[in-house]
């Protein structure tokens, strides 16, 4: 029985369910099962939703959520940990997390405005986050160079803005290179972390 038990959310970002993000996130899913963690996973290219989030955080806007991302917000909601996995594309996140953060990170639900202060009031504390992300350029030239955009955006701008911390980053770069002991290695890495649901 696991002592530590924890709910964890796995969030795919990639669109092609084939990807090597894929195999990542399903073998996060599959080691912290086995570990005893409740498990919930998320497949966004599966989900049925406006990817545009018309009128902004403007309170006179009427844009219905729908099944798919109530859905996600209740599962959001229920984690102690929300897991990440995405590509880095042009240094960011594929448009469908980007969409999909849009149109369930709302006002009301992961944050709440506060009068007269820029700083908002978290709704999500208590939870804690992993951002695992692959891409074709090295590790150091995206933390160097790029100053980590995509990893910014979604650790800082996003998780930690509505509460969730702390948030723990993974990267492996230079895939398109990579030999076939470097995939089973990092496999094995992304297993422990999930084993350990961190």
């Amino acid at each position: 029985m696991q002592t530590n038990q924890r709910n964890i959310l796995v969030i795919l970002g990639h669109p092609n369910p084939n990807s090597l993000c894929a195999h990542f996130a399903e073998s996060y899913v599959n080691s912290a099962k086995q570990a005893g963690h409740i498990v919930n996973y998320l497949k966004l290219i599966d989900l049925k939703f406006d990817y545009n989030l018309h009128l902004g955080h403007k309170k006179d806007s009427h844009q219905i959520l729908e099944p798919d991302l109530m859905q996600s917000q209740k599962l959001i909601m229920e984690a102690d940990h929300l897991v990440f996995v995405f590509p880095s594309w042009w240094a960011s996140m594929p448009a469908l997390l980007k969409a999909w953060i849009d149109r369930v990170f709302l006002p009301g639900f992961s944050f709440k405005y506060r009068k007269n202060s820029p700083l908002p009031e978290k709704l999500l504390l208590g939870k804690s986050a992993r951002i695992i992300v692959t891409m074709d350029a090295p590790s150091w030239y995206y933390k160097w160079f790029n100053k980590s955009p995509g990893v910014h955006l979604l650790k800082f701008g996003t998780l930690e803005f509505c509460g969730v911390s702390p948030v723990k980053v993974t990267i492996f770069g230079q895939v398109r290179t990579r030999k076939q002991p470097d995939f089973l290695r990092w496999t094995k890495q992304v297993e422990s972390i999930g084993t350990q649901g961190k």
